[in-house]
Order: C-alpha cells, then sequence, then structure tokens
C-alpha cells in the first residue's frame, strides 16, 4: 500500500494542478465552462490514463480527485459545483480502467 501512496503523489501534484491552476484562467462564463466540462476533465482523464498504464486500476487515485477538488469550491466556485467534483472523480475512474485495458498492450 505504501507503494500505491508513494506513486500516487506526483498525480495528486498535477491533480492539484489541473484543480487549482486553471481556475485562474476562468475570466467570464464561458471560459468557466470551457475550463469546467472540456480542459479539466481532459487533462484528469489523460493523467488517469497514464495512471492506468502504470499502476493498472485502482480506485485511490479517483478518490483522491474528489478528495482534492472539494477545498478548490470555496476558492474559485460556489458550493453547488460540488457536482463536478463527482463528475472529475468517474473521469478519473473511468480513465484508470481505460488505462489498464491498455497495460498489457505496451
Amino acid at each position: 500500500m505504501k507503494q500505491k501512496l508513494t506513486a500516487l503523489l506526483p498525480y495528486a501534484l498535477l491533480l492539484c494542478a489541473d484543480f487549482y491552476l486553471l481556475p485562474l484562467l476562468i475570466r467570464d462564463t464561458g471560459s468557466a465552462m470551457l475550463l469546467l466540462l472540456a480542459a479539466m476533465p481532459l487533462a484528469a482523464f489523460l493523467l488517469a490514463v497514464h495512471w492506468g498504464l502504470r499502476q493498472g486500476f485502482c480506485p485511490l487515485l479517483s478518490m483522491a480527485a474528489l478528495a482534492l477538488f472539494l477545498p478548490s469550491l470555496p476558492l474559485f466556485y460556489n458550493i453547488s459545483a460540488w457536482v463536478y467534483g463527482v463528475f472529475y472523480a468517474l473521469v478519473v475512474l473511468a480513465g484508470t480502467g481505460v488505462g489498464r485495458l491498455f497495460q498489457g498492450k505496451r
């Protein structure tokens, strides 16, 4: 388990960059929707696919995505945006699954 947590650290840092640096680019409603519905999920999905290729399927990264997104709510959004945390957790879960599918083909 300690190896999984150690391997999780760089991915968690990249998720933090996704959830805490990208919202700084929000200027209006259009850019907010583009970031929240396209750029941030795509970055999280690609990160999760990379995790799946290296570590296999593990819901630990998905739980980390949810846990890392929720503190960003009072900083950048309002409390009604909590559903995005669930959405990102599901996107990351799907990404780890896709990465696991292609893990043996490398």
